[in-house]
Protein backbone atom coordinates (compact mmCIF):
# COMPACT_ATOMS: atom_id res chain seq x y z
CA UNK A 1 0.00 0.00 0.00
CA UNK A 2 1.35 3.50 -0.89
CA UNK A 3 1.47 5.98 1.40
CA UNK A 4 -2.18 8.38 1.66
CA UNK A 5 -1.66 11.32 0.21
CA UNK A 6 -1.06 14.91 2.13
CA UNK A 7 -4.31 16.94 2.77
CA UNK A 8 -2.28 19.96 3.43
CA UNK A 9 0.89 21.51 2.35
CA UNK A 10 3.46 20.32 5.00
CA UNK A 11 5.02 23.61 5.84
CA UNK A 12 2.78 26.54 7.35
CA UNK A 13 2.40 29.48 5.42
CA UNK A 14 2.24 33.69 6.36
CA UNK A 15 -0.19 34.93 4.97
CA UNK A 16 -1.48 38.27 5.10
CA UNK A 17 -4.76 38.87 7.28
CA UNK A 18 -6.78 40.69 4.43
CA UNK A 19 -6.15 37.72 2.10
CA UNK A 20 -8.19 35.39 4.33
CA UNK A 21 -12.38 35.15 3.85
CA UNK A 22 -14.33 33.93 6.75
CA UNK A 23 -16.29 31.45 5.22
CA UNK A 24 -19.36 31.72 7.71
CA UNK A 25 -20.95 34.92 9.96
CA UNK A 26 -19.29 35.49 13.02
CA UNK A 27 -21.62 34.41 15.43
CA UNK A 28 -23.38 36.94 18.22
CA UNK A 29 -21.91 37.65 21.20
CA UNK A 30 -18.58 36.01 20.35
CA UNK A 31 -16.66 39.13 21.50
CA UNK A 32 -17.91 39.34 24.62
CA UNK A 33 -17.74 35.64 24.96
CA UNK A 34 -15.11 33.71 27.91
CA UNK A 35 -13.93 31.65 25.33
CA UNK A 36 -12.80 34.10 22.98
CA UNK A 37 -11.33 36.52 25.73
CA UNK A 38 -9.04 33.25 26.55
CA UNK A 39 -8.20 32.78 22.92
CA UNK A 40 -7.09 36.91 23.12
CA UNK A 41 -5.21 36.42 26.54
CA UNK A 42 -3.33 32.93 25.10
CA UNK A 43 -2.76 35.06 21.91
CA UNK A 44 -1.06 37.88 23.80
CA UNK A 45 1.12 35.68 26.12
CA UNK A 46 2.05 33.10 23.95
CA UNK A 47 1.40 33.81 20.38
CA UNK A 48 -0.44 31.68 18.10
CA UNK A 49 0.00 27.79 18.67
CA UNK A 50 -2.17 26.46 16.26
CA UNK A 51 -1.91 27.76 12.28
CA UNK A 52 -5.50 28.28 11.15
CA UNK A 53 -6.77 25.87 7.99
CA UNK A 54 -7.35 27.45 4.36
CA UNK A 55 -8.22 26.62 0.81
CA UNK A 56 -5.71 26.92 -2.51
CA UNK A 57 -5.70 30.70 -2.99
CA UNK A 58 -8.44 31.50 -6.16
CA UNK A 59 -7.36 33.51 -8.96
CA UNK A 60 -7.52 37.19 -6.95
CA UNK A 61 -5.13 35.11 -4.22
CA UNK A 62 -7.96 35.29 -1.91
CA UNK A 63 -8.23 32.27 0.58
CA UNK A 64 -11.17 30.79 2.27
CA UNK A 65 -10.84 30.06 5.96
CA UNK A 66 -11.53 26.39 6.87
CA UNK A 67 -11.04 26.24 10.83
CA UNK A 68 -10.07 28.93 13.14
CA UNK A 69 -13.12 31.58 12.66
CA UNK A 70 -12.53 32.65 16.02
CA UNK A 71 -8.93 32.62 15.74
CA UNK A 72 -8.90 35.22 12.90
CA UNK A 73 -11.13 37.64 14.61
CA UNK A 74 -9.10 37.64 17.65
CA UNK A 75 -5.99 38.24 15.29
CA UNK A 76 -7.10 41.00 13.59
CA UNK A 77 -8.73 42.63 17.06
CA UNK A 78 -4.80 42.30 18.16
CA UNK A 79 -3.68 43.99 14.98
CA UNK A 80 -1.61 41.42 13.65
CA UNK A 81 -1.21 41.76 9.62
CA UNK A 82 0.28 38.15 8.85
CA UNK A 83 -0.75 34.75 10.13
CA UNK A 84 0.79 30.95 9.81
CA UNK A 85 -1.50 28.96 7.52
CA UNK A 86 -2.04 25.11 6.67
CA UNK A 87 -3.04 25.56 3.25
CA UNK A 88 -5.36 22.09 2.17
CA UNK A 89 -4.71 20.57 -0.78
CA UNK A 90 -7.70 18.89 -1.41
CA UNK A 91 -10.90 21.17 -2.30
CA UNK A 92 -13.48 19.96 0.23
CA UNK A 93 -16.34 21.46 2.51
CA UNK A 94 -15.35 19.23 5.60
CA UNK A 95 -15.71 20.97 8.61
CA UNK A 96 -13.02 20.42 10.55
CA UNK A 97 -13.95 21.10 14.00
CA UNK A 98 -17.19 19.12 13.48
CA UNK A 99 -15.91 15.99 15.29
CA UNK A 100 -13.84 18.00 18.24
CA UNK A 101 -12.70 15.43 20.69
CA UNK A 102 -12.95 17.83 24.41
CA UNK A 103 -9.42 17.76 26.31
CA UNK A 104 -10.90 15.21 30.00
CA UNK A 105 -9.88 17.24 33.17
CA UNK A 106 -6.84 14.57 33.58
CA UNK A 107 -5.48 15.26 30.54
CA UNK A 108 -5.41 19.15 31.14
CA UNK A 109 -3.75 17.83 34.73
CA UNK A 110 -1.21 16.14 33.25
CA UNK A 111 -0.13 18.66 30.96
CA UNK A 112 -0.30 21.83 33.44
CA UNK A 113 1.84 19.74 35.38
CA UNK A 114 3.99 19.26 32.67
CA UNK A 115 4.38 22.79 31.66
CA UNK A 116 5.02 24.02 35.68
CA UNK A 117 7.60 21.05 35.92
CA UNK A 118 9.57 22.34 32.41
CA UNK A 119 9.97 25.60 34.00
CA UNK A 120 6.55 27.80 33.20
CA UNK A 121 5.35 29.81 35.88
CA UNK A 122 1.57 29.07 37.26
CA UNK A 123 0.75 32.68 36.94
CA UNK A 124 1.61 32.90 33.24
CA UNK A 125 -0.40 29.94 32.50
CA UNK A 126 -3.42 31.61 34.26
CA UNK A 127 -2.96 35.31 32.40
CA UNK A 128 -2.54 32.87 28.81
CA UNK A 129 -5.99 31.10 29.73
CA UNK A 130 -7.64 34.31 31.42
CA UNK A 131 -8.40 32.35 34.10
CA UNK A 132 -7.83 33.08 38.11
CA UNK A 133 -4.60 31.80 39.87
CA UNK A 134 -6.51 29.25 42.01
CA UNK A 135 -8.11 27.56 38.93
CA UNK A 136 -4.65 26.28 37.93
CA UNK A 137 -3.51 25.78 41.16
CA UNK A 138 -6.70 23.56 42.01
CA UNK A 139 -5.75 22.00 38.32
CA UNK A 140 -2.72 20.90 39.27
CA UNK A 141 -3.11 19.37 42.25
CA UNK A 142 -6.58 17.66 41.31
CA UNK A 143 -5.38 14.30 41.67
CA UNK A 144 -3.29 15.03 45.25
CA UNK A 145 -5.16 12.22 47.33
CA UNK A 146 -7.20 10.37 44.65
CA UNK A 147 -6.38 6.63 44.76
CA UNK A 148 -4.96 5.59 41.52
CA UNK A 149 -8.03 3.50 40.80
CA UNK A 150 -10.47 6.71 41.03
CA UNK A 151 -8.44 8.35 38.99
CA UNK A 152 -8.17 5.99 36.19
CA UNK A 153 -11.94 6.01 36.63
CA UNK A 154 -12.18 9.51 35.39
CA UNK A 155 -9.64 9.49 32.74
CA UNK A 156 -11.92 10.77 29.80
CA UNK A 157 -14.09 12.33 32.08
CA UNK A 158 -14.90 16.08 32.36
CA UNK A 159 -15.63 17.55 35.48
CA UNK A 160 -15.40 20.42 37.93
CA UNK A 161 -11.58 20.71 39.36
CA UNK A 162 -13.51 21.34 42.89
CA UNK A 163 -14.29 17.34 42.65
CA UNK A 164 -11.07 16.04 43.68
CA UNK A 165 -11.24 18.32 47.02
CA UNK A 166 -14.39 16.65 47.64
CA UNK A 167 -13.12 13.24 47.11
CA UNK A 168 -10.25 13.27 49.26
CA UNK A 169 -12.36 13.38 52.12
CA UNK A 170 -13.02 10.02 51.25
CA UNK A 171 -10.77 6.41 52.19
CA UNK A 172 -10.09 4.84 48.88
CA UNK A 173 -12.08 2.48 48.81
CA UNK A 174 -14.80 4.47 49.09
CA UNK A 175 -13.25 6.70 46.46
CA UNK A 176 -13.42 4.24 44.15
CA UNK A 177 -17.00 3.18 45.13
CA UNK A 178 -18.54 7.05 44.83
CA UNK A 179 -16.81 7.30 41.26
CA UNK A 180 -18.59 4.12 39.76
CA UNK A 181 -21.61 5.59 40.90
CA UNK A 182 -21.06 8.97 39.60
CA UNK A 183 -19.71 7.63 35.98
CA UNK A 184 -22.37 5.06 36.04
CA UNK A 185 -24.94 7.91 36.86
CA UNK A 186 -23.29 10.20 34.03
CA UNK A 187 -23.45 12.72 36.73
CA UNK A 188 -20.28 14.05 37.80
CA UNK A 189 -21.14 17.64 39.58
CA UNK A 190 -19.96 18.64 42.68
CA UNK A 191 -22.75 18.52 44.76
CA UNK A 192 -23.85 14.95 43.69
CA UNK A 193 -20.22 13.85 45.19
CA UNK A 194 -21.21 16.09 48.25
CA UNK A 195 -24.33 13.86 48.63
CA UNK A 196 -22.18 10.83 48.37
CA UNK A 197 -19.74 12.05 50.97
CA UNK A 198 -22.77 13.07 52.97
CA UNK A 199 -24.48 9.23 52.90
CA UNK A 200 -20.81 8.02 53.18
CA UNK A 201 -20.51 5.82 56.89
CA UNK A 202 -18.08 7.53 59.06
CA UNK A 203 -15.64 4.84 59.09
CA UNK A 204 -14.66 5.00 55.40
CA UNK A 205 -14.62 9.07 55.83
CA UNK A 206 -10.63 10.29 56.18
CA UNK A 207 -9.74 11.83 59.80
CA UNK A 208 -13.46 11.20 61.36
CA UNK A 209 -13.87 8.73 64.44
CA UNK A 210 -17.25 9.47 65.50
CA UNK A 211 -21.12 9.83 64.06
CA UNK A 212 -21.27 13.11 61.80
CA UNK A 213 -24.14 15.44 62.86
CA UNK A 214 -25.93 17.14 60.32
CA UNK A 215 -28.70 19.73 60.84
CA UNK A 216 -32.02 18.69 60.32
CA UNK A 217 -31.09 15.27 59.84
CA UNK A 218 -31.36 12.44 62.71
CA UNK A 219 -29.09 9.75 63.80
CA UNK A 220 -31.82 7.68 62.34
CA UNK A 221 -32.62 9.45 59.00
CA UNK A 222 -28.73 9.37 57.88
CA UNK A 223 -28.69 5.49 58.40
CA UNK A 224 -31.86 4.76 56.59
CA UNK A 225 -30.01 7.46 53.85
CA UNK A 226 -26.53 5.51 53.86
CA UNK A 227 -28.41 2.28 53.60
CA UNK A 228 -30.23 3.20 50.55
CA UNK A 229 -26.96 4.34 48.87
CA UNK A 230 -25.83 1.34 49.60
CA UNK A 231 -28.45 -0.02 47.81
CA UNK A 232 -28.48 2.00 44.66
CA UNK A 233 -24.79 1.43 44.33
CA UNK A 234 -25.75 -2.60 44.14
CA UNK A 235 -28.33 -1.75 41.57
CA UNK A 236 -26.23 0.27 39.46
CA UNK A 237 -23.39 -1.92 39.46
CA UNK A 238 -26.15 -4.58 38.48
CA UNK A 239 -27.73 -3.09 36.14
CA UNK A 240 -24.51 -1.78 34.32
CA UNK A 241 -23.21 -5.65 34.29
CA UNK A 242 -26.27 -6.61 32.38
CA UNK A 243 -26.90 -3.51 30.42
CA UNK A 244 -25.24 -4.64 27.46
CA UNK A 245 -26.42 -8.08 27.03
CA UNK A 246 -29.82 -6.94 27.34
CA UNK A 247 -29.59 -4.29 24.95
CA UNK A 248 -28.41 -7.12 22.09
CA UNK A 249 -31.43 -8.89 23.31
CA UNK A 250 -33.68 -6.43 22.88
CA UNK A 251 -32.03 -5.38 19.22
CA UNK A 252 -32.45 -9.15 17.99
CA UNK A 253 -35.98 -9.70 20.00
CA UNK A 254 -36.89 -6.69 17.72
CA UNK A 255 -35.93 -7.70 14.50
CA UNK A 256 -37.11 -11.09 15.03
CA UNK A 257 -40.64 -9.63 16.11
CA UNK A 258 -40.26 -6.69 13.30
CA UNK A 259 -40.07 -9.71 10.52
CA UNK A 260 -43.01 -11.83 12.00
CA UNK A 261 -45.55 -9.04 12.41
CA UNK A 262 -44.66 -7.37 8.88
CA UNK A 263 -45.71 -10.96 7.23
CA UNK A 264 -48.95 -10.48 6.04
CA UNK A 265 -50.08 -14.39 6.25
CA UNK A 266 -48.71 -14.01 9.67
CA UNK A 267 -50.21 -11.10 10.46
CA UNK A 268 -53.37 -11.80 9.51
CA UNK A 269 -53.38 -15.62 11.62
CA UNK A 270 -52.63 -13.29 14.45
CA UNK A 271 -55.26 -10.71 14.22
CA UNK A 272 -58.20 -13.64 13.79
CA UNK A 273 -56.74 -15.92 16.60
CA UNK A 274 -54.45 -14.28 18.70
CA UNK A 275 -54.98 -10.31 18.92
CA UNK A 276 -53.47 -9.97 22.24
CA UNK A 277 -50.42 -11.33 21.57
CA UNK A 278 -50.11 -9.12 18.41
CA UNK A 279 -51.07 -6.25 20.46
CA UNK A 280 -47.84 -6.92 22.50
CA UNK A 281 -45.85 -7.64 19.64
CA UNK A 282 -46.67 -4.40 18.02
CA UNK A 283 -46.05 -2.57 21.37
CA UNK A 284 -42.46 -4.16 21.46
CA UNK A 285 -41.56 -3.73 18.67
CA UNK A 286 -42.55 0.30 18.68
CA UNK A 287 -40.58 0.66 22.05
CA UNK A 288 -37.77 -0.74 20.89
CA UNK A 289 -38.07 1.60 18.35
CA UNK A 290 -37.73 4.61 20.28
CA UNK A 291 -34.20 6.36 20.06
CA UNK A 292 -34.65 8.32 23.04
Amino acid sequence: MGKPPLGFVPEPLSLPVSSILPSRKTPIGLLASRKFKQIVASIEAVGLIEPLSVTKPDRDKKYILLDGHSRLTALKQLGFEKVPCLVAIDDESFTYNNRLNRLSSIQEHVMIRRTVERGVAPERLAKALDVDISQIVKKLNLLDGICPEAAELLRDQVFSANLGSVLRKLKPTRQVECVELMVSANNLTVAYAQALVAATPSNMVIGETKTRKMTGVSADQMAKMEREMGNLQEQFKLAEQSYGQDVLNLVLARGYLTKLTTNDSIRRHLTKHHPDVLNEFDAIVSMAALEK
